[in-house]
């Protein structure tokens, strides 16, 4: 048995039972895939996968508890290397986090210029995508950390940490007479929307608002990006819905924009971490600044499974 061997079976679950797929995530050849999964099988004594013909279809039962056992084998490789790049390299090395648009756009600027600042030899790589994007990349250790609201809770493997909570805001253009009257789910629904597609910043509650009161808005446009939400809103084709994060007054005259947080709620932006990893001191640091409240006792007492800990 080999470490490559269970890099296969894993990454042949990975990429949906393909193992030509398998095999290019790996670079290696789609026969040398095929012949070491045989071949563990032939060890361990069992079938790991259910077969038609030459394609594997599926897991069979003790093959579910092999991807797991190789799964934590895995993790706690590469919780050897954090570990040696931690106290050979402490301030070196790479940094990979991984966030949605707004958070890496908006909120995430001033946090960065920091962390060059204290470790002015990490180098930091920031993935973006919609938020079950950034649960797979952390949980197949493509990224150390992720910041989104949504996906980051229900993920089981993952330990989320509560940053800070964050409410909506309408954007119209000056003079709208969407802004003339007080803001009501009602007023909204009188006009053509522009918001988030549904995978991103809080879109649910926004449509839990407007389903609540009975109503169904006319969205015409969705979009994953605040910028181009407001770029649409300030040429007339619609009222925007974006998280007040995204909205500068300044920056962003003539539009105008007004807090919903009554209509909508508030959502949560969390950092996500796989359960079991092994923190360098530099991830503590990075947590720290995106969210002060977030110090090294609390994060290990919450990683430790001890305290539950909100906001």
């Amino acid at each position: 048995m080999n470490l490559h061997q269970l890099r296969f079976i894993r990454e042949a679950v990975r990429q949906n039972f393909s193992l030509t797929e398998a095999a290019r995530a790996l670079f290696t050849s789609q026969p040398g895939v095929s012949k070491a999964i045989i071949e563990l099988e032939e060890e361990l004594g069992i079938q790991i996968f259910q077969r038609h013909g030459k394609r594997i279809k599926a897991l069979t039962a003790p093959g579910r508890l092999v991807v797991e056992s190789a799964e934590k084998i895995l993790a706690e490789l590469e919780n050897l290397k954090r570990i040696g790049a931690e106290y050979a390299a402490r301030e070196s090395g790479e940094l990979r986090i991984a966030a949605t648009h707004t958070q890496a756009r908006y909120v995430l600027p001033p946090v960065v210029a920091s962390f060059r600042q204290r470790y002015p030899n990490v180098r930091l790589a920031l993935l973006q995508g919609v938020p079950q994007q950034l649960v797979d990349w952390v949980r197949t250790d493509q990224a150390d950390l992720a910041i989104a609201t949504e996906a980051l809770a229900q993920s089981p493997d993952m330990v989320t940490l509560p940053c800070f909570d964050w409410e909506h805001s309408v954007v119209a253009p000056l003079g709208h007479p969407v802004l003339e009257q007080p803001l009501s789910v009602q007023s909204l629904a009188a006009h053509p929307l522009i918001t988030y597609e549904r995978a991103f910043a809080g879109r649910g509650k926004i449509d839990a608002g407007f389903q609540a009161a009975g109503l169904n808005p006319e969205i015409i446009l969705e979009a994953i990006d605040a910028d181009v939400i407001k770029t649409y809103v300030g040429l007339g084709l619609g009222v925007g819905i974006i998280a007040s994060m995204a909205f500068d007054p300044q920056k962003d005259h003539p539009l105008v924009g007004i807090k919903a947080g009554h209509l909508f709620g508030h959502n949560t932006t969390r950092i996500g971490i796989r359960q079991g990893v092994f923190m360098r001191q530099l991830m503590y640091d990075f947590i720290g600044l995106f969210a002060p409240r977030l110090n090294q006792v609390l994060i290990d007492r919450v990683l430790a499974g001890g305290a539950d800990y909100e906001i």
